[in-house]
């Protein structure tokens, strides 16, 4: 029936107990496996939802704002925290730099910023 198997009972018994090893190794892998997966989709149901808005600040112990972006702006940097609309919108109001690549300005519907006509300018001469 099962030639290819050895014919001494020492050598069958090292089998069994070969296979029960990477059974156990392969159901431990699985576990780990499933655990992570199940892990995962954890995680992305409880992720926070995206900000609309964020700040990047600078370094130091006040860290100033820097910079208004969009919430998925790839340029903003780690230092950053949420706002909301009203906030960006008063932030750039106050003369803060908008992001020159999500243009946040422009999403928000500020046309005139606080020393846009002295870059206009500069740019024109």
């Amino acid at each position: 029936m099962f030639d290819d198997l050895p014919p001494d009972l020492d050598r069958l018994h090292t089998l069994r107990v070969w296979h029960a090893m990477w059974l156990q190794r392969i159901d431990a892998k699985i576990a780990a496996l499933t655990k992570r997966q199940a892990e995962e989709q954890c995680g992305r149901r409880n992720r926070p939802p995206q900000p609309e808005w964020i700040v990047e600040l600078g370094i130091g112990d006040r860290r100033p704002p820097l910079h208004v972006h969009a919430g998925d702006c790839y340029i903003a940097g780690k230092r950053r925290r949420p706002v909301d609309r009203d906030e960006a919108r008063r932030l750039l109001d106050t003369g803060l730099q908008a992001c020159g690549h999500c243009r946040p300005d422009s999403t928000l519907g500020i046309t005139e910023l606080p020393g846009a006509a002295t870059l206009t300018a500069a740019a024109a001469h």
